[in-house]
């Protein structure tokens, strides 16, 4: 049996501009341009890159929140993108979401026990209300709740609780896949630490896989099994976590970890600073979407658009990149040998 749990091929969706006198379109925003990627059962994927280049648009497309422009959405080997609603829903039990903010993806309006109560009727998993207090007491248990605050309204618990009640919630349905979209970005330091292992011992627990969408590389780093970096609609880079990390393959990739503060004192790196702003994603550059901020950039990078395709010199087998300093002999490719900093997680 295969180990891809998710598969997606070719992933576009693009969004109408109405403007003019009769309301017509007037152009597209390209946030998601032709993405493929994979994650296996079991697995955290990290998809990363600056506000802005299509990371939510991808976890929404994956969880059908609105159709796509084109492409494939692969679930356990069944095509998901163009099933109808009434198809779907016996598949949405297996693909769950934390949200970014735990104080707007909570019913106020609800007390706990309700909120966990809901998807497991929904899918009818609980025989009787004896099972169905019985799932909701296991709940709180993994999340590392008190039982008793089952009674209690979102507003009585605080941020880091609130988002271990959503965690409960996307756990109450079973699924296989959850997709993490900036899940810990709205909480303080140490209770992001804490979000982060909780999720990290719920994997290994319960086998789950997880899309993690974030723009933290040092939560990224510390969590993750692969990562695919976007940049303006495109994933310009995938590879094993310690590859990545390790040595980048993209100036893009290079910048950001660059931009990571480095965690022993007295230590050094060189900042990339890129020049100019992200392009439009209404307008997106010619070529290789990055040439106009890269400081590598070359004629053909303007005119030709760089295949994502294994690396040859990476550190670990799977390392992708969408860069043309790759077919360049290594003598000349700036990024042959690129060294990032050290994982720190193990």
């Amino acid at each position: 049996m295969s180990q891809r749990l998710l598969e997606v091929s070719d992933l576009k969706k693009h969004f109408p501009l109405k403007g003019g006198f009769m309301g017509g379109t007037t152009g597209f925003v390209y946030a998601v341009d032709g993405i493929s990627f994979h994650i296996e059962r079991g697995e955290t994927l990290s998809l990363v890159g600056e506000s802005g280049c299509g990371k939510s648009t991808v976890g929404k497309a994956v969880l059908r929140l609105f159709p796509i422009t084109g492409g494939q959405v692969v679930l356990d080997g069944q095509r998901i993108d163009d099933l109808s609603p009434s198809a779907l829903r016996p598949l949405r039990r297996r693909v769950q979401v934390v949200f970014q903010d735990p104080f707007s993806s909570l019913n106020p309006r609800m007390r706990v026990k309700d909120i966990l109560a809901e998807p497991i009727r929904n899918f009818g998993l609980a025989r009787n209300a004896a099972d169905l207090d019985a799932r909701i007491a296991a709940l709180m248990d993994k999340v590392r709740l008190p039982r008793d605050a089952v009674g209690r309204w979102p507003h009585e618990f605080s941020g880091g609780q609130r988002q271990r009640i959503g965690i409960a919630r996307a756990l109450a349905a079973e699924p296989d896949l959850i997709i993490c979209d900036e899940a810990v970005s709205a909480l303080d330091v140490s209770v992001k630490a804490q979000i982060v292992n909780l999720l990290q011992d719920l994997q290994q627990e319960l086998g789950l896989a997880m899309l993690f969408i974030s723009h933290d590389l040092a939560i990224v780093e510390h969590m993750t099994h692969r990562v695919a970096v976007m940049y303006l609609g495109k994933i310009v880079e995938v590879a094993p976590k310690r590859s990545l990390f390790g040595a980048p393959k993209h100036p893009y990739t290079e910048a950001l970890l660059s931009a990571v503060p480095i965690p022993e004192p007295g230590a050094a790196r060189e900042r990339v600073i890129l020049k100019g702003d992200v392009p439009s994603p209404i307008n997106p550059p010619k070529g290789c979407r990055f040439h106009t901020r890269c400081p590598y950039a070359f004629d053909r990078c303007r005119t030709e658009e760089p295949k994502l395709v294994p690396v040859a010199d990476a550190l670990a087998p799977g390392h992708l990149s969408a860069c043309h300093l790759h077919e360049m002999p290594a003598a000349e490719n700036p990024l042959a040998g690129t060294k990032g900093h050290a994982v720190l997680a193990a």
